[in-house]
């Protein structure tokens, strides 16, 4: 059975300034992460290199973000929280300065870096940061709200980056994402109190970690729908364009709808966390597959194609933050350590879903990339309804960890 539902206490207005400038840290950071999206076309005439090359920028810091977010929990001791989000808001500045001011190829990859790094930190402390902050009682809607910049910036930062570049060229995007990174450590500065350590991660402890059968599920669990996702999502575009043989602004409603709806599910993932973690867990995978399924069977025409994709938003909006709630309910003595466990997961299974998924569309057809996000997302329900939510919510726990 699910946990039984707890009141959440009142936060005050400290408390919602503290999780937003945590938000807007997340805004800055995938912004920045995802802005070569936007640029290119001009990145790589400017830099002389194919598209393709321009692209693994965007691989290269997933890469070094999943090797950073456990390394950073096993390096920073007790060290003030807060000084560390400090610094990483610091590091995205500079890595997009360094981008911006790239005149190789080389030196953008080495920017591109940088930016991994501050990435792997900020989320694998984030959940910890929360956690301290909210209680964890009310962990979902705290991570809910750090996971609405991410949602936001996956909707706006590829075109906001397309805009800036046209109207004044893709240095000036970098310089802006570097702008965002200066916000975001002003507001943290401002807004975030002091955050002890909850205990220093070890190696040791973070591989005990696997041995928790929660945690192993919650992996396994974020590894299954992430990687489903990115199979198929990374190629909706070619099956809406044969599949569905949508026009150009067709295609851009169909992407519109499911960014506006990833922003929703993720609004509502936090309460419905903090109410039933396994009842919403395994819900976002059901809809998440039903949703794929729905639109490789009926997204034949622009009705359905823009249906099943606002679900599709909306059970992948959901999952960010299911998944990090059910790990750090999971181990709440191991936050940190967990918190890098997690994104590490991701950005493989990011990875791995999109290598998957290219497989499958060059031998198979773009129908069949769809077929696998479905199989996931069930997969996914059905691993989540056979468990128990991971423990009760208690503060107890995390007061044991400081």
């Amino acid at each position: 059975m699910s946990a039984p539902m707890h009141q959440t206490p009142p936060w005050s207005p400290s408390t919602w300034t503290a999780v937003a400038s945590l938000a807007f840290g997340s805004l800055a950071l995938v912004s920045s992460e995802l802005l070569p999206m936007g640029l290119l076309t001009p990145l790589a005439r400017d830099i002389g290199v194919s598209e393709g090359a321009a692209g693994q920028a965007v691989t290269l810091t997933a890469i070094f973000a999943g090797i950073a977010a456990p390394t950073i929990a096993l390096l920073i001791g007790r060290t003030d929280r807060k000084l560390i989000m400090l610094a990483l808001c610091l590091l995205v500045t500079a890595s997009n300065v360094a981008a911006a001011f790239a005149w190789t190829y080389w030196a953008l990859l080495g920017a591109r870096i940088l930016l991994g790094i501050a990435i792997g930190g900020f989320f694998a402390l984030a959940g910890a940061t929360v956690a301290r902050i909210v209680s964890m009682d009310g962990f979902g809607r705290g991570m809910s709200i750090v996971f609405l910049g991410v949602s936001a910036a996956t909707v706006a930062a590829p075109p906001l980056g397309a805009l800036i570049t046209e109207a004044y060229g893709w240095r000036a995007a970098f310089l802006a994402a570097a702008g965002f990174g200066l916000v975001a450590l002003a507001l943290q500065a401002v807004w975030l109190p002091r955050v002890p350590a909850g205990g220093a991660t070890s190696l040791a402890a973070l591989f005990g970690l696997t041995a928790r059968v929660d945690v192993r599920v919650g992996l396994v669990a974020a590894l299954v729908i992430v990687g489903g996702h990115f199979a198929g999502f990374t190629f909706i575009r070619p099956y809406l364009e044969t599949g569905t043989q949508l026009g150009a602004g067709e295609i851009a409603a169909v992407l519109f709808a499911y960014g506006l709806a990833s922003l929703v599910g993720n609004a509502v993932a936090g309460p419905l966390a903090d109410r039933s973690l396994r009842s919403g867990f395994a819900l976002t995978g059901l809809v998440l597959g039903a949703a794929a399924l729905g639109l490789a069977a009926l997204g034949g025409s622009l009705a359905p194609a823009l249906l099943f994709s606002a679900l599709w938003g909306l059970g992948f909006g959901a999952a960010p933050v299911m998944i990090q709630t059910w790990m750090g309910r999971s181990a709440p003595d191991q936050l940190e350590g967990v918190g890098g466990l997690f994104l590490a997961a991701l950005q493989f299974a990011i990875a791995l879903g999109a290598i998957g998924g290219g497989v499958a569309v060059d031998h198979y057809g773009p129908t069949v990339p769809l077929g696998i996000t479905a199989a996931c997302g069930l997969t996914a329900a059905v691993l989540i309804a056979g468990r128990s939510s991971p423990g009760t919510p208690r503060d107890d726990a995390l007061a044991a960890a400081r």
